[in-house]
């Protein structure tokens, strides 16, 4: 067997398994590359094409399919079976104990969308919600000259995230802290960078198997009794401000939810970034803007 015959065999099974997708791939194709090549040893980024005279071994081709097997019986996220996640070509540590990292913040802070309102004197970047650490590591690598500091209410998501401080080596300029929201994150901010809870009680019930094996802690934006998603987005707007200095900016990841959004904040004068996924995905709020809604 050849690995263009392998990667086939993968795509076909996966696709008759039909999955979900959506954490780092979004097809069965994708899939079984990534699958494939993880478990050959094989670097990610590798041109599948060049290596499709590739000989597969005997076992290679069971270890292969066994993996194959194994993210069709457990319906879990391929990040999760692999231990690794990459996001904006950097990688990342990843298990059960956080959420698979995959926020168009990400790209925001590769493509400088946010530098506008950030200037020479910002130095202090919090990461909210900051699950296993990618935004804060991604952030720390964007800015040289700032302090970035990593928040979550889950001490488990902080020991993964603390994985991929170390892995990035970055203990010096990222600090690591278990806070309810910013109840132990007073600032001064001059960023708050922010991927919170937001998803809405109907879509929290359709959810499939591969996002209920991730935290709902990280999911589920209706833990006040809320049904719209936006029950931590409405503590953190009310208390934001306070956490801001005088020309800081919040940036806040809604995902799907714009409508929910604008519904319970329709006084707030929101601008919103572009990101590969459209316009309606990612926004940024100044701390006046939240002070002084229209």
């Amino acid at each position: 067997m050849i690995l263009k015959d392998l990667l086939a065999q993968a795509r076909q099974r996966l696709d008759a398994a039909q999955l979900a997708y959506g954490h780092g791939t979004t097809n069965a194709q994708d899939e079984a590359v990534w699958l494939v090549l993880w478990q050959l040893g094989l670097p990610l980024d590798s041109d599948v094409d060049a290596l499709a005279r590739r000989p597969v071994t005997p076992d290679e081709h069971a270890q292969v399919l066994a993996l194959v097997q194994r993210r069709i019986d457990t319906r879990e996220p391929a990040a999760y079976l692999t231990g690794e996640a990459w996001l904006q070509g950097v990688s990342f540590h990843v298990d059960r104990r956080a959420i698979v990292p995959r926020s168009f913040i990400a790209e925001l802070l590769a493509e400088g969308s946010i530098d506008p309102w950030l200037d020479e004197t910002t130095r202090d970047v919090l990461d909210l919600c900051t699950g296993n650490g990618s935004l804060a590591v991604l952030a720390a690598m964007a800015y040289p000259d700032v302090r970035v500091t990593g928040a979550d209410l889950s001490a488990d998501a902080l020991e993964v995230a603390l994985i991929n401080v170390e892995r990035h080596g970055l203990q010096n300029r990222i600090g690591l802290i278990e806070s309810d929201g910013l109840d132990a994150c007073p600032g001064p901010w001059d960023l708050i960078l922010c991927n919170p809870p937001y998803v809405n009680a109907r879509s929290m019930a359709a959810l499939p198997p591969e996002y209920r094996a991730e935290p709902s802690l990280a999911l589920d934006g209706n833990t006040a009794g809320g049904t719209d998603g936006m029950d931590f987005v409405r503590t953190l707007l009310r208390e934001a401000p306070a956490c801001l200095k005088p020309n800081g900016v919040l940036v806040l990841e809604i995902g799907n939810e714009r409508a929910h959004f604008e519904a319970a904040f329709p006084q707030l004068e929101a601008i919103w970034l572009e990101t590969s996924a459209g316009d309606d995905q990612v926004l940024l709020l100044t701390r006046e803007s939240l002070l002084n809604p229209t």
